[in-house]
């Protein structure tokens, strides 16, 4: 693929060891999870985007309480890993979230949903432009990431307010890969959010769950102390003088 999105081959090499860990992976299953349904509104009968759907576990919880779900992701892998999961049951396209959504009409989503995705998306403005357009007016942007201050190492002489790509080796999926992407403050995801027009509905810094304890005790002892992810519900607004899309 010209131009690969950012940890593009890292994804692709991991994918199958992914798919295979993510329902039981603490940070994935007893974390992540649990909070994003925490924020999710019910979702019958809504037509959902699930925006970098990886190997399709939030798709399979969409249709399972009555959503009309859509599927994207960069990674051929991932998609039919997805596919393997929800057996024809969800579309799924391929699309890089760094470019535009072309293919997806205005304001047509209840809800866009994005799971772990914008650590690897270096225009964030861009991007929530795309899904503002896409949004029905009153629809929800439900998002997560990890959190602003999660990867700042000041003892490493750099500053948390600065806007970065970093990266780290990734060894707990079973395949060792680099994984690259971007760290930024707090202010670098909000503002955009705000700018593109979306109202912050809610904001979730989620503690580990016990069953995370149970799998993991030393790695819920320090997710009590520090912040891993961060997920946040965002909201499109009516603007004044906007007619109901």
């Amino acid at each position: 693929m010209a131009d690969k999105p950012m940890a593009f081959d890292a994804y692709q090499a991991l994918a199958e060891a992914y798919a295979a860990a993510v329902d039981t992976k603490p940070h994935n299953a007893y974390y992540e999870l649990p909070a994003m349904l925490s924020l999710m509104p019910d979702v019958a009968g809504l037509k959902v985007l699930d925006a970098g759907c990886g190997p399709g576990r939030y798709s399979e919880w969409l249709i399972e309480h009555g959503a009309d779900v859509l599927a994207v992701d960069a990674s051929p892998k991932m998609i039919e890993l997805a596919n393997r999961r929800l057996k024809g049951r969800v579309p799924i396209k391929q699309a890089d979230l760094t470019k535009p959504l072309d293919f997806l009409e205005d304001a047509f989503f209840d809800l866009v949903l994005c799971p772990l995705v914008l650590d690897y998306i270096e225009d964030l403005r861009r991007l929530f432009r795309e899904f503002h357009r896409v949004l029905k007016v009153g629809g929800f942007l439900l998002f997560s990431l990890s959190h602003p201050f999660s990867d700042c190492n000041v003892d490493r002489q750099t500053s948390y307010f600065d806007t970065e790509e970093i990266g780290m080796v990734w060894n707990g999926f079973a395949t060792k890969v680099y994984m690259p992407n971007i760290r930024r403050p707090m202010a670098e995801l909000i503002n955009p959010l705000l700018e593109t027009g979306f109202q912050l509905d809610h904001m979730l810094e989620p503690l580990p769950t016990l069953a995370f304890k149970a799998a993991d005790p030393e790695e819920y002892e320090k997710l009590l102390r520090k912040p891993g992810f961060l997920c946040v519900r965002a909201l499109k607004q009516k603007r004044e003088g906007q007619g109901v899309a």
